[in-house]
């Protein structure tokens, strides 16, 4: 199979989306609550969903799974790594070099931390409960995850040319499988398109004003 650098590249609603996240941020800030609170319900577009449901799941038709022959096996769980999650120290140090971008579709993704405060304000606007479905979409979509080149399941440690920073969807759809497994190129030995996005970190920055 051809080699590709993505399941499937990012819709123009989940850039969209993050145009209406990062002003409800601004907004925020300002004291204009309503207006942010707004946004922030209008980034939960259905078509962000329908994308990120193509890829999740065995099923998915972008996934093109084909079994190679260099192919590690999946460990039994007491072989794996103990540590399957970077500590925080590297998670600095890989979102300092992959930014707060999907190495994989570019996708701008959001930390699970960020969310939660957000949803602290906004928690009519920011749903997100057990089932995907009741998740808001353009967030789960956006969910910022550590993900490992080679999977954890198959051998996979945690250094740093081993994690990236993905969105939820390509993490998630990729499983256990191996790059070559479903014909993805390393994303770290070529060329990337970044999205000027901050990952609405700047929020933290906000919450830390206000208590001062």
């Amino acid at each position: 199979m051809k080699l590709r650098n993505c399941f499937r590249e990012p819709i123009k609603e989940i850039f969209q989306a993050a145009e209406y996240l990062n002003q409800a941020v601004s907004f925020h800030e300002n004291g204009e609550f309503l207006k942010a609170e707004n946004l922030i319900l209008k980034a939960d577009i259905p078509e962000i969903r329908e994308w990120t449901e193509s890829l999740w799941g065995k099923n998915s038709p972008y996934l093109n799974f084909e079994k190679t022959v260099d192919s590690p096996p999946i460990l039994k769980k007491e072989e794996r790594i103990e540590t399957r999650m970077p500590n925080k120290a590297l998670k600095e140090k890989i979102i300092e070099r992959d930014g707060y971008n999907c190495v994989f579709c570019g996708t701008p993704v959001i930390r699970a931390e960020i969310r939660k405060i957000i949803q602290q304000f906004y928690p009519k606007a920011l749903k997100w409960e057990r089932k995907n479905i009741d998740q808001h979409s353009a967030f789960q979509a956006m969910w910022l995850q550590y993900d490992h080149l080679l999977p954890h399941s198959r051998g996979g440690n945690n250094d740093l040319n081993n994690l990236v920073i993905t969105c939820a969807p390509c993490n998630f759809a990729r499983m256990q499988y191996t790059l070559s497994e479903v014909s993805l190129l390393n994303p770290l030995n070529r060329e990337r398109t970044n999205y000027e996005w901050d990952g609405l970190e700047r929020i933290k920055k906000i919450v830390v004003r206000n208590l001062i």
